[in-house]
């Protein structure tokens, strides 16, 4: 079946024939016809190869960037696992770290308690001997007492340098260290446990600049107390048992 489309080549006149043939101008404008048809399909060819020649390029970038964004991609994709990994290593070591430094403050713990308990010891047994030595009417270590067995004190609120704490009952090490760590966080430095017996412990510490010691002590104590004494740098503190009873630190 032969196409129906419209035909693009120009219609021609009819030929007027003469001596020995056509003539000859109407031969020539029909040939000036088709070399001008023929000369502007060629041009339309050209513009078409020209244009599809652009497409081909324009597609071959576009491969080229769609290449690039999947690389890309990939990279991130990748970049992005290694930082998953890095964070979960980072935490791990952090984990192991803290848990190191959880064994570490246990074991110092247990030195200074083995060493203050072999302290105490040596004390007790020089006490002993002071006791053995000192006249019967003078009690080695007598200390003037108020109407209730305590030494008479005079309430102070702000602390500075060299400070010295007596607290208990202790039920165990990790209170210790509880009390210990909330010394810390106030900002003393040197703090040292002088003593540990009984269940009470004597602590010393150094405080850089003044604070109000008992009102901080309460905040970030891990356990309430009562203030026994409060004099001189010197303080005396009684866990608290039933915390809805007696006076706790203002």
């Amino acid at each position: 079946m032969t196409s129906e489309s419209t035909s693009t080549v120009p219609l021609m006149g009819s030929f007027q024939r003469a001596f020995l043939g056509y003539r000859r101008p109407d031969v020539d404008a029909a040939i000036q016809v088709l070399t001008t048809w023929v000369e502007d399909l060629e041009g339309k060819l050209a513009e078409k190869a020209e244009i599809e020649a652009e497409l081909t390029s324009l597609s071959g970038m576009v491969i080229e960037r769609e290449r690039e964004i999947r690389g890309l991609n990939e990279q991130l994709r990748e970049a992005g696992e290694r930082h998953d990994r890095g964070i979960a290593s980072l935490d791990a070591v952090t984990a192991r770290l803290q848990e190191i430094e959880a064994q570490a403050r246990g074991q110092a713990t247990r030195i200074r308690m083995k060493a203050l308990r072999e302290a105490v010891e040596v004390s007790r047994r020089v006490q002993e001997l002071a006791e053995a030595e000192a006249p019967a009417d003078e009690p080695v270590g007598a200390v003037p007492e108020n109407g209730n067995g305590h030494a008479e004190a005079t309430p102070q609120e702000l602390f500075d340098g060299l400070v010295r704490m007596e607290i208990g009952p202790l039920g165990d090490y990790a209170q210790l260290v509880g009390i210990e760590d909330a010394i810390g966080r106030l900002g003393a430095s040197e703090i040292s446990i002088e003593r540990f017996s009984e269940g009470r412990a004597t602590l010393s510490m150094q405080l850089d600049e003044p604070i109000e010691l008992l009102r901080e002590l309460e905040e970030h104590s891990p356990f309430e107390f009562r203030v026994r004494r409060n004099q001189d740098d010197s303080l005396i503190l009684d866990v608290d048992d039933d915390p809805g009873s007696g006076q706790q630190a203002a």
